[in-house]
């Protein structure tokens, strides 16, 4: 067995590391979240150090040093036995460095990363993206367009979506009615209208549902519903009749912190055979999955691994599912993981070019808590860097200002404005629709826009 190379020497100063899962924590960008769990680099230049170690690395030796062992979580089970091991084989002896090369190439289209990706470890894409700048990060992301179908197709070529999500601090039919029909005003809601429900029960989660059902039928909107309650209070509105699109959960990148989150990989497993049966969606893709890095260390359940990979474990976890959406809530853990504005950024576009190429149609909420070092203007970069990085899906808030989770993130407006600067547009049919409204004209706002009247 040849020993793997851990060692190297920066101008004349030593580094050894211990593990692969040591290398790739340490090759990670500064993270208050990594500083936290103790796994972060000391220095610039052992940082430095680590990501020369991880670059030369090869596929095969990241693979098989993955962050939780085979055999001690089903996480690492799911993302391992999923590998297509023709492709896998054909470029386990690339190293690391090599890999990043033959993704910023040129040569590599969307639909050959697409299929190159199908042999990538979880481990491996987080891997390369700690050898990536900012700029790599985007124009990898952007070269990359998973699809999914619900509905409506989400992830083409040039489209720019968003998640219209009417959250009310109680519920409330009245208040929910009247920022979901705002949001529809100004074109948001071709990816999902999707709320946040402040009371998890089957009685709410139905009621809401048959609100955003009503709404979506009257006006014959062409996308799809979503409450995002616990995937158990859904299972049982969906029984009791409730209209169902899509299927939420939250998850995470070990077995344990899955565990955390009342969830398994077997109940996803029900969640989806369940939509296939019941859902009144076209299909065949029906469930959401939302991230974020850092929950597995808020969990104790990060094993030692930094954040930015245990994220991208969510990925490969998600792909088993062929959700039609996943998202990284990026900024919403607080400071204590994302400690400001240039991480957050930071991590943002780590996850949307390692969700994409997971082959995941992957969206960003844009966000930040009241208490973090961040302000709006971050978010304004961010969401048009997402613009730019082909990022599926984003979010649409009154105000950008979340009253029920108390967060900031996209407004209305925001998706618009972004749509114009980088030339992109909703998904088609949702477009017609908003065209037909007089919401839209031309790719930009028509005469009725922000009229939540025209909704009578």
């Amino acid at each position: 067995m040849i020993k793997m190379n851990l060692k190297c020497i920066i101008y004349g100063e030593r580094f050894s590391f211990d593990s692969v899962k040591e290398v790739l924590a340490k090759a990670n960008e500064k993270k208050s979240g990594d500083e936290l769990a103790g796994v972060a680099a000391d220095s610039p230049k052992e940082r430095m150090a680590a990501k020369l170690v991880l670059s030369e690395l090869t596929v095969k030796e990241v693979t098989e040093n993955p962050a939780v062992p085979y055999e001690e979580d089903e996480v690492t089970r799911i993302i391992l036995d999923d590998l297509d091991k023709e492709i896998y084989s054909s470029v386990s002896s690339l190293t690391i460095g090599e890999l990043r090369e033959m993704i910023l190439s040129y040569e590599y289209d969307s639909d050959k990363l697409l299929r190159l990706s199908k042999g990538l470890s979880s481990e491996v894409i987080a891997a390369v993206a700690k050898l990536m700048g900012n700029l790599d990060l985007i124009y990898a992301a952007k070269k990359i367009y998973p699809t999914a179908h619900c509905n409506t197709t989400i992830g083409g070529k040039g489209i720019f979506s968003s998640r219209l999500q009417p959250n009310h601090p109680t519920d409330n039919v009245k208040g929910v009615t009247a920022s979901l029909l705002e949001g529809l005003s100004y074109a948001c809601g071709d990816a999902v209208l999707g709320l946040n429900p402040a009371i998890d029960t089957v009685e709410s989660t139905t009621s809401i549902l048959k609100l955003l059902d009503e709404v979506k039928n009257k006006y014959d909107i062409p996308t799809q519903i979503c409450v995002l309650s616990h995937i158990s209070t859904k299972m049982k509105a969906a029984e009791a009749g409730a209209p169902i699109d899509l299927c939420f959960q939250s998850i995470a990148g070990s077995e344990k912190a899955l565990n955390s989150f009342g969830t398994s990989a077997s109940m996803l497993s029900d969640g989806l055979k369940m939509m296939e049966e019941i859902s009144k969606a076209e299909g065949p893709d029906y469930m959401y999955f939302e991230t974020g890095q850092a929950s597995e260390l808020s969990s104790d359940a990060n094993f030692g691994t930094d954040q930015q990979t245990m994220e991208s474990r969510c990925y490969g976890l998600a792909r088993h599912y062929h959700p039609f959406l996943v998202n990284t809530v990026v900024g919403f853990m607080g400071p204590e993981y994302l400690y400001d504005g240039k991480q957050i950024i930071r991590a943002g576009l780590e996850d949307v070019f390692c969700g994409k190429l997971h082959g995941l149609p992957m969206g960003c909420d844009c966000c930040y808590t009241n208490h973090a070092k961040a302000e709006q203007n971050d978010i304004d970069s961010l969401i048009t860097l997402m613009g730019a990085a082909g990022c599926s899906y984003v979010m649409g808030i009154p105000s950008g200002d979340d009253i029920m989770l108390m967060y900031q993130s996209t407004g209305f407006h925001d998706i618009q404005a972004v749509r114009e600067i980088l030339e992109k547009r909703p998904i088609r049919e949702f477009e017609e629709w908003a065209e037909k409204m007089e919401i839209l004209k031309d790719g930009k706002f028509g005469a009725r826009a922000g009229d939540p009247t025209i909704f009578r």
